[in-house]
């Protein structure tokens, strides 16, 4: 069992660049309906990267934000659960403790772990600090994406319950020190790549390294 915050938000613009942005997002205190492409009202501005149904809905743990704080002080007052877009916020759970493809009870809804994240640039000009990005992917402090296998409202109070677990599968972190691996495995690649329960566009992205690094072999 897992504590939630739930958080939810509507683009905006980058306080720099004006580029938009659904990274802003306020805390939800009433039922909110989840569907197959996130809660309702949520927006997600590029939706090439965020958002869709293999990437619905976005869980960051909450213990990551004293780790940014201390590495980058002049954002720490910012740095606070629900700060980088993240959905679901949570002190009981990190990428160590979830698997790809388990699926898990949140209020009525079904969720079921597809990806980590993949932090953007957006991320520094939304805090002013330059690096944090790549600090977040250096050290997998991500979060990770759910998909949404079954719609259903969702009210504050309510706890992610595991369902299914799904032991024979990578936990998130060990799936992200493999990807970052220079020279991973070939056979271990491949099995990320065949996980039940993988996002479609993660996989692409293993399978077209895994062909790379096979005719370079």
């Amino acid at each position: 069992m897992a504590r939630i915050t739930l958080f939810t938000g509507g683009i905006q613009p980058l306080p720099e660049s004006g580029r938009p942005t659904g990274m802003y997002k306020t805390r939800v205190d009433v039922p909110i309906a989840l569907g197959p492409e996130g809660f309702a009202g949520d927006q997600q501005a590029d939706r090439r990267v965020h958002g869709g149904p293999e990437k619905a809905v976005h869980l960051y743990p909450a213990r990551h934000y004293a780790r940014l704080a201390a590495r980058f002080p002049e954002a720490a007052t910012q740095l606070v659960p629900g700060a980088l877009g993240e959905n679901l916020s949570t002190p009981d759970l990190d990428e160590a403790d979830v698997r790809i493809g388990e699926l898990w009870q949140l209020g009525r809804a079904v969720l079921q772990v597809s990806q980590p994240r993949n932090p953007c640039w957006k991320i520094d000009e939304r805090f002013g600090a330059d690096g944090m990005a790549g600090f977040i992917a250096e050290h997998l402090l991500t979060g990770w994406y759910w998909r949404v296998v079954q719609p259903g409202h969702v009210s504050p109070g309510d706890t992610l319950d595991r369902l299914h677990a799904a032991p024979q599968a990578p936990t998130l972190r060990e799936a992200q020190l493999l990807w970052q691996a220079h020279r991973p495995p070939l056979a271990e690649l491949a099995r990320l790549a065949d996980t039940p329960g993988l996002a479609r566009a993660w996989r692409d992205k293993i399978v077209q390294r895994l062909t790379w690094l096979k005719m370079s072999a």
